[in-house]
Order: structure tokens, then sequence, then C-alpha cells
């Protein structure tokens, strides 16, 4: 199986400016997502900036880097731009793996990727994560997905999914065991071909008021395969206290 990783990587952060190029201990951030995805077993690894600054650093670090328009609206949007340029099949499989994360486990990566050959059904794939905290299944920031057995999603949302209706009847509200609670975790194949339908699409309803992209898909048709990460994958970097927490795990050596 042959797959290409996408890294976009914006300057133009609102609460971290510059944010590729902020400093993990003697490296740019996106060096570390980019070292981390060439772990894997992707054939090809390439970063999508919309900044030159970004572009001559990756440059210098030896990265594949193209320059793609500032004016896009979503992260797809960006990557549809890369395809387009790299001349990739519609057939071709390619990982997006944020710019921002700079922990991403290669084992995650081999495994969205994997999970999109072997399904043919699916134009996308991506991961979840157990959930076995109640804080997390009210919280809107995390996302939660349910799937149906084969593993192809029902539904994104911020809301609590599934509802619990007799274990949440009273003022007593805890998480039942036996509830298969799932956090999605944005990490995602493509089929190219999706991609290139993708962008003429306008913004679906439920994407709208959930804001959550992968809906618009789901609206049209698209099937996404879900599954556990077969890994722990930790968060990205969006605040000053995730860069510190990022900068102490990599001097550590963990």
């Amino acid at each position: 199986m042959s797959y290409t990783v996408i890294i976009p990587a914006r300057f133009a952060s609102s609460r971290l400016p510059g944010k590729p190029l902020l400093d993990i201990v003697g490296k740019p951030m996106i060096q570390h997502v980019w070292e981390r995805a060439c772990e894997s077993d992707a054939s090809r690894v390439v970063i999508a900036t919309e900044d030159q600054r970004v572009f001559d650093a990756c440059q210098g670090f030896g990265a594949e880097v193209v320059m793609t328009l500032a004016s896009h609206e979503s992260g797809t949007d960006r990557l549809q731009e890369v395809v387009s340029h790299l001349q990739l099949g519609a057939d071709e499989i390619v990982v997006n793996v944020q710019g921002d994360e700079p922990l991403i486990p290669k084992a995650a990566i081999a495994q969205v990727a994997a999970n999109l050959a072997a399904n043919a059904g699916a134009s996308i794939a991506t991961l979840g994560e157990a959930i076995d905290d109640i804080e997390v299944v009210f919280n809107p920031n995390a996302v939660k997905a349910v799937a149906d057995i084969q593993g192809y999603a029902l539904y994104f949302s911020r809301a609590p999914m599934p509802w619990c209706r007799d274990e949440w009847a009273g003022e007593d509200v805890k998480l039942p065991s036996s509830a298969p609670f799932l956090r999605h975790i944005g990490i995602y194949a493509y089929r190219v071909g999706f991609l290139h339908q993708f962008v003429s699409w306008p913004v679906g309803t439920l994407e709208r008021f959930e804001k959550l992209e992968q809906l618009r898909a789901m609206e049209n048709g698209v099937r996404i395969h879900i599954a556990e990460a077969c890994v722990a994958i930790p968060g990205g970097v969006d605040t000053e206290a995730d860069l510190q927490l990022v900068r102490d795990i990599v001097a550590a050596g963990r």
C-alpha cells in the first residue's frame, strides 16, 4: 500500500501567530511533525503552507514543501490544491497530518491509511478514542462519533452521543460502563477523487450548525470509516500551555 502524507502549516494562527516556526528544543514545530511523518511508511511527505517564511524553513531542513493560496476557507480546500499540484491520481490515498501535532505517533498515520485502503466503500478514514470521563462526553469541544457495526460513521457531534436515556433521567448523571462513547481524533485519510468533489460542494446545513467539516461529506452521501486508534495520540498545540508541555516532553526524550 502506498500513500502520501500532507501536512498543512498555516503561519497565520489566531491564538499562536507563527505557530509552525515556534521553537521546540532547537527545532521549529513543523520540523518535529515532518520527522514524525517521515518515520511512518508513507511513500511521500509534503508540507503545504501559505507563508514564505515557513516555506523557506521547511526547505532548510530538507522537506518537500508546496506553496498554497492564503485564501482557503478550510484545510480540506488547501489539501485539494496540493493534490492537484502533485498530480495525484483519483484512487491514491493521502493522509492529512496537522502541522501542530509534533507528537503524532507514526503508528496512527499508518493505521488510518491502512483502514481506508481496506474499506473500499469509504472515501475517508479517521480515528477515535474511547471516552471514560463524563466531563468529556458533555464537553462541546470534544467531538463525539457513533458508528455502525462495520465501523462506518453514523454521525459526528459536539453533543453527547449516544444519549443514555434511562441512566441520565435523574440528577445523578454517570457514565455507563457499557456505552460506546468515542471521541473523534482529527487525523484523516482521503481518496484523492473525493477531495476534488468536496471543494465543489457548498457548506452543508449540519456542518454550519456543528462547525464540523466532515458533516459536509456525510450530507453528500460520502462514507467515513472510523476506528479506535491503535495507540494513544497526544493533543496538538493550541495554547502556550500546550506548547510548554510539548517542549517538556520532547526535552525529556519521551
